[in-house]
This record gives C-alpha cells, structure tokens and sequence, in this order.
C-alpha cells in the first residue's frame, strides 16, 4: 500500500476542504439529541448536500451509483469530513454501511435500482433486523420465522436493539426460512418496508437516558419474496457480508474521531493540571501510537477490501477487536482527566463514555471476534 499523495489526491483533498467550509456554515441548528423525527430530517439534509456535491457513496461501485473512487480517496474524505465536524452518517448509517454496501454486493440489477439510489440521495432510512432476545452473539440461533406464501413470505417473530426502528422506512431482516435445515443454512435475508401491517415497534432507552434503539415485533408482516436479497436459505452467506461491512468499514470515520478526542484531552489535562502525572502522560502517549496503528490499519482494510471487489475481509475482526477496548479505555482516561465533570449526563464526554461501553458487544462481542482471528487468521481449531 502506497502511503503517498498523488497531485489528484491532493487536489481532490483541497476541492473538498474548500466545499466543506463554504457548506457547514450554511447548516441548521443540530436538533435535540432526543429529537429523532429531527435527527432524521437533519442528517436525511446533509446526505443530500453529499449527493448534490458528488460526493455521496464515494467508494461505491459506480454500477451501484456510487463514483468509484480510489481507497486513498475515500480515506482523504474520511479524514477531512471528520477534522471539519461535519455530521456523520448518522440515523441512516445501517442504509449507508451495512445494508446499501451489502445489496449493492448481492442483490439483483432491479434491487439495486429501486434501493440504492434512495439510500444516496437522503429519501430512505433503514434499521436492523439481526438480533433476538434469544439470538445475539450466537445469531444463527434467530427464531423469527418466514413462511411463504404465493409470491410472499408470512413473518412472524421479534428483533431487539434495532436502531433508528422508529423512523426508519426499510429493515434488513433476517428470518429462518427453513426450520429443519442445519441452523446456518436454513435463514434468508429479506428487505422488510417498515410500513407493513403487523409491524410494531417499542423503543428501548439506554443507560445513557437516549432511545436510539427498539424492540420490534412482526405479527403475520407479509414481505415479498423479490424483496429477498441472495438465493433462499443463503441467507447466512449474504449476513457475513454485512457483518464484514459493519465491522471492516463502518468505523473508520469514528478513528479520526478518537484520535480529535485524544487531542482535546490532552489539552484539558495540560488545562487543568493532569498533565503533570507522568502515568497519565505515558497512557495518553501509548493511547496516541494505538490510535495512529488503528488508522494504518484501517488504511489497509479500506484497500484491501476494495481490491477484493468492495467486501471487507477478516482484517475487519482485527481493527474492531483493538478499537472496541482502545475506545473503552480512551473514555475511562476521560473520566480520570476530567474528574467529577465526567459523570454529568449533561456532559457530551460522559455521553460519549456510557457509549464505549457497548462498542466491545455491538457488531459482534471481542470474544467473537477472537474467535474469528484465531480460526480464519490463525488457522486454529474450532473450540468443542
């Protein structure tokens, strides 16, 4: 991998530093944190601007409408959209990161034109529908039951920690199509419009008082089978694309993020007299040298993954596993440098910490993902 800026890259870096700060001063206000009819409408707003300006699905196939833009590219784009605060993907990003990526890898011609470009303009929100009270870590374990009829499938079941539920318009939904199959090979994949009869939808607040994320319930929802992503009963095959995207390049952009954060720290404790702890000073510097490894790593996760035709690998588990507990500990430093302020629900940094602590869970638990490393990385044998 070349670390090297070519003169495009360059002038692709400025063109867009320049578009940034004629446009983030035109933004409206940031609506309340609870506010989410508004979150949507404001990020649904800049995805838009993206779109308008060329620059929405920059690293996508350009047959997925996307413009097809070089690795480097997209991590210049990262790295500037980040350092100028601009808004993030925001309630759309299961749209963006997880199920847009995944259709435009697997789905049909027809699917790719009714779903992605909605996705790219800023029309259409998606959620997820992965996980069960009974069916987290161990997914293949799900129980929501898909049963078909004619030219549909009947679904039955319920899904728990879906983001955005409330106003999203699609679901990516897994259901077992085959109960008698072996468990892995019996799920299929399915767009669910989030307006269907027998849908209900029950917000769930978190620690942190915010209710990002929602109980869904499926009485009897009919969904059609063209709305089926992969063959029947592959649907197993088609969620590992999704993870892969969720794990290898859905949390780039929150690495320049940390490594901001990192920065602010630092400037706090020098601020107010932290900074002459030398134990500190060393876990903010080894902080400094992890954050900058996770970006290279990232760096080549987002190269290799579009030699390989867009899907990430299992460099992915690798980058998640480290981010997850370097995000972790970078929030507990937060806490220990900013004392008693850390623990205000009122302070954007204890929101921020509450937040760490899903991040070793969501998108698959560390020891998941040690798991993976060490059979597909490492070769090693499958625990009994």
């Amino acid at each position: 991998m070349d670390l090297t800026y070519t003169e495009e890259e360059r002038d692709f870096r400025a063109r867009l530093r320049e578009w940034l700060g004629k446009t983030l001063p035109e933004l409206p206000a940031r609506p309340s944190p609870d506010d989410w009819p508004g979150r949507r409408a404001y990020d649904l707003g800049w995805q838009r601007r993206l779109h308008d300006a060329g620059y929405a699905g920059l690293h996508w196939p350009v047959d997925a409408g996307g413009r097809g833009a070089t690795p480097t590219q997209h991590l210049i784009f990262l790295e500037e959209t980040e350092r100028a605060g601009a808004p993030y993907v925001g309630a759309n990003f299961v749209g963006l990161l997880h199920a847009g990526p995944t259709i435009a890898a697997e789905g049909t011609a027809e699917q790719r034109a009714r779903w992605l470009p909605p996705v790219l303009r800023g029309d259409e929100v998606w959620c997820q529908g992965f996980s069960e009270p009974g069916a987290g870590s161990d997914l293949a374990s799900l129980r929501t039951r898909a049963v078909r009829d004619g030219d549909a499938y009947v679904v039955t079941g319920s899904k728990i920690w879906t983001s955005h539920a409330e106003v999203a318009d699609w679901c990516e939904l897994l259901v077992r199509t085959d109960p008698q199959a072996p468990r892995h090979r019996g799920i299929s994949w399915l767009a669910l419009p989030m307006d269907a009869p027998g849908i209900t939808v029950r917000p769930l607040r978190t620690l942190a008082g915010s209710a990002e994320f929602a109980e869904v319930f499926l009485d009897e929802v009919r969904v059609p089978v063209a709305n089926r992503v992969g063959a029947e009963n592959d649907g197993w095959r088609v969620t590992m694309v999704t993870l892969s995207f969720e794990r290898g390049t859905a949390f780039v952009g929150e690495v320049v993020a940390c490594r901001r954060t990192l920065t602010r720290l630092a400037r706090t404790a020098q601020a107010n007299g932290r900074w002459d702890d030398p134990v500190l000073r060393r876990t903010l510097g080894r902080l400094h040298g992890e954050f900058g490894a996770l970006w290279r790593l990232t760096q080549w996760n987002v190269s290799e993954a579009q030699r390989s035709g867009g899907i990430p690998g299992t460099g992915g588990s690798v980058f998640k596993l480290a981010y997850s507990h370097a995000r972790q500990e970078l929030y507990d430093v937060a806490a220990e440098v900013l004392g008693a302020d850390s623990l205000s629900l009122e302070e954007e940094w204890t929101l921020d910490r509450l937040s760490s602590l899903s991040y070793t869970i969501a998108a698959g638990t560390s020891q998941i993902q040690r798991n993976i490393v060490a059979e597909r990385i490492l070769g090693l044998p499958k625990g009994r």
